[in-house]
């Protein structure tokens, strides 16, 4: 393995060569003395030959410490509108039945750092949550779902709240638990009853039937 780092903050730059065999590190470059570490017995040999090649080593270190960082600069500003971009959040509170927890959905999101957390009376709560993994949707953003297990008795005594924090968006994004915010299925099933003509039903059974004799 071999490349480059580059902090666009600091401007501090790193670079690395490396071999492995069967699995396991095998020998690698040093780049404060242009010579290579033996991770194992074995790589003795190969250090002491390229330890002598002056030219070889230099011309390493030109290309971790110079040539790579200009592709890498060239590769993110040929990428920047892509790796740059940002999408906001899209938040809803969702609750399966009356006693099950309150989960705070973030969805359409981009990148894919993230936190969704709750919080109770401005504070961050950590009792009774519950956070699930970061995951991608089709369209190339992500979501993120945290639980929180509350009884409706406690958010009408405290003010409870999930905060979205997306990286690379300075704008928080929160909802407040209240139960228009919650958005559910249970207690909200429509049946209706339509009453039967059996004169209606009776003629239209007999025109599916054979004509009687």
């Amino acid at each position: 393995m071999y490349g480059c780092e580059w902090d666009d903050d600091t401007g501090v730059t790193e670079g690395f060569k490396q071999f492995g065999y069967d699995g396991e590190d095998f020998i690698a470059f040093d780049l404060n003395t242009l010579t290579w570490i033996a991770t194992m017995p074995q790589a003795l040999v190969t250090k002491h030959k390229w330890d002598s090649d002056k030219a070889f080593n230099e011309q390493n270190k030109h290309y971790l410490m110079q040539t790579c960082i200009e592709w890498l600069k060239k590769y993110l500003d040929y990428g920047k509108s892509t790796l740059k971009r940002t999408v906001p959040p899209s938040v809803s509170l969702l609750q399966k039945t009356p006693s099950s927890p309150v989960t705070c959905h973030a969805t359409g999101f981009y990148p894919s750092g993230v936190m969704v957390f709750w919080q109770k009376d401005g504070h961050d709560e950590h009792e009774d949550v519950e956070h699930e993994e970061t995951l991608p949707n089709d369209d190339g953003t992500f979501q993120k779902s945290t639980h929180l297990t509350v009884t409706p008795e406690e958010w009408t005594k405290n003010k409870y709240q999930c905060v979205v924090q997306v990286m690379g968006i300075m704008e928080d994004f929160i909802k407040v638990l209240t139960e228009p915010e919650i958005k559910t299925n249970w207690g909200k099933t429509n049946i209706s009853f339509i009453p039967a003509n059996t004169s209606d039903v009776g003629s239209n059974s007999s025109h599916n039937s054979a004509p009687k004799e």
